[in-house]
């Protein structure tokens, strides 16, 4: 259901992504990535470049072993 709402994906610095009504402020630690549309639109945008779920610092914890 398309109720008109628009979202925009945000992104914190650990790379996790998330799904904020565009007409409201970020919240600190969290900044916009670009992308704004449906819920729908979002998603897909969220689906395509969140690939791996871990935060950053684990991710990156984990390479240097």
């Amino acid at each position: 259901m398309d109720d008109g709402v628009v979202f925009q994906v945000l992104v914190n610095d650990e790379e996790q992504y998330s799904l904020w009504p565009g007409d409201k402020e970020v919240p600190a630690g969290w900044r916009a990535d670009g992308v704004r549309g449906s819920r729908e639109e979002c998603m897909r945008h969220v689906d395509e470049v969140w690939t791996d779920m871990r935060p950053r610092s684990l991710r990156e914890r984990m390479a240097a072993e």
